[in-house]
């Protein structure tokens, strides 16, 4: 439903956004250099720990607000939101990128800005929204 030129979109038009190549060359943006939102390939150990052969689709990865937000995107869309072992402990969840619904991925993209960007450009986003 949604793809990476909606990601694009919807990240770039958050203040201070920029777009930048993140690790293994994936495309990753960030607010005042630190990342909140980033195409994330599954890597061996990812698609052993999910048991799957192979990548199926696109995987955003995403900053959440905390641990206990990350559980609830678990549990309330598993076919939409998932983890992986790399990840216990961070609030940090990915997304079947070709299930999510572009209205929710507007969603995830701000509160992953939020998450991400600091205290003052925040809380005049928020101000202005």
């Amino acid at each position: 439903m949604a793809d990476w030129d909606d990601v694009r979109r919807l990240a770039l038009a958050l203040p201070e956004t920029a777009e930048k190549a993140s690790y293994g060359g994936a495309t990753g943006w960030t607010v005042k250099g630190k990342g909140f939102v980033w195409e994330r390939p599954l890597r061996r150990a990812d698609l052993a720990a999910l048991d799957i052969p192979a990548q199926e689709g696109s995987v955003l990865g995403a900053m959440v607000p905390d641990l206990g937000a990350k559980e609830a995107l678990l549990s309330t869309d598993p076919d939409v939101y998932f983890t992986t072992p790399h990840f216990d402990g961070y609030a940090i969840v990915l997304v079947r990128l070709d299930r999510i619904d572009p209205a929710e991925l507007e969603e995830l993209v701000a509160e992953a800005w939020l998450a991400r960007a600091p205290k003052r450009l925040a809380a005049t986003f928020q101000a202005a929204r």
